[in-house]
């Protein structure tokens, strides 16, 4: 079976840069109160006027430029999004848009875990040899859905879009993957739809549905994550024998800088193997990990051939980790 390489990544927010000290003057709190809670210092939110569409064509595009590919090149486009601009989905919106009429075009759903399910779902394609070069687009604009009168939520979105390019190679660059749900947790993370009867003059009786803000159950959601993401890392490593510390980078999603430290206390790894950028863009949901692995790869701290982790995790409850190494090699 062919081998799956990661050959390019892209990634980009929002222009407008969103302050806790901003946020003081919307709800009673203040910067020090979300720093020490999350981590937090600011975020970036997308204007009335702008589109998550348009930030996932740029991460899209720049992806394709690094791994050398155009948009004729892509077999199958995975866009991975809890947030479309249509609730029949957006991927083949993005298709049109980046010109990529040779590619199959679908949505994926799995909230923060989204674009670690995207990519082991684009990375078997390849591998049965069903298709040769899998786009992975993760893009989420959660700030669209968030009530700005709670304060125990709005302190933590923001938006953000990346990307990766999966091509055949020779050379092994996903080396494994496990990927996990709990439905009974569904319940601590949502953005219901909720149902209103329709008044007709009719026989039949019918409804309306009108999706709600963001609503998270914090503590639970935290003691989730501290025990089933790390655990879930140690049984993907242990698999493949390799030790946590043979890791050169962590890049987990970026809900929590507590989360992000507790992982590393449990792995019993310097903090700084564990990535982080969540004091300057909060919580992107799907876009948060090729959002903070793109920033490595740009400033050369992940090199060609380097082994490093990716972890997903959020409503559903869903989680998952990817074992790769990075670029053609």
């Amino acid at each position: 079976m062919p081998a799956v390489q990661i050959t390019g990544i892209g990634a980009i927010a929002p222009s407008q840069v969103v302050t806790n000290d901003d946020l003081a003057s919307v709800v009673a709190t203040s910067d020090e109160w979300i720093a020490s809670r999350t981590g937090i210092r600011q975020r970036h939110i997308l204007r009335p006027d702008e589109s998550l569409l348009d930030l996932a064509v740029q991460a899209a595009q720049e992806a394709l430029v690094r791994a050398g590919r155009s948009a004729l090149d892509i077999d199958l486009l995975i866009l991975a999004t809890s947030t479309p601009e249509d609730l029949f989905g957006s991927a083949t919106r993005l298709q049109k848009e980046l010109g990529a009429v040779r590619a199959v075009g679908m949505d994926l759903t799995a909230a923060c875990s989204g674009f670690v399910f995207a990519v082991a779902t684009g990375s078997q394609f390849i591998r049965t040899g069903t298709f040769k070069t899998v786009l992975i687009v993760a893009a989420d604009g959660l700030s669209r859905w968030t009530n700005w009168e709670d304060r125990t939520t709005c302190i933590l979105f923001g938006d953000g879009a990346g990307a990766v390019v999966l091509e055949a190679g020779e050379t092994e660059g996903i080396l494994g993957f496990e990927l996990r749900s709990d439905g009974s947790g569904v319940h601590q993370l949502t953005i219901e739809s909720q149902r209103q009867a329709v008044d007709l003059p009719s026989s039949f009786a019918v409804a309306r549905s009108q999706y709600q803000h963001i609503y998270m159950n914090g503590r639970e959601v935290y003691r989730f994550a501290v025990e089933a993401v790390p655990d879930l890392i140690e049984k993907t490593l242990a698999i493949h024998n390799v030790v946590p510390s043979a890791v050169k980078g962590y890049f987990l999603h970026q809900a929590n800088q507590r989360i992000l430290d507790a992982v590393a206390n449990r792995l019993r790894i310097p903090k700084e193997s564990i990535a982080s950028n969540i004091a300057r863009y909060g919580n992107t949901s799907s876009a948060s990990v090729p959002l903070i692995l793109e920033e490595w790869v740009k400033a050369d701290r992940l090199q060609p051939g380097e082994l490093f982790v990716m972890a997903g995790f959020g409503a559903g409850l869903s989680w998952g980790v990817i074992l790769a190494r990075w670029g053609r090699i």
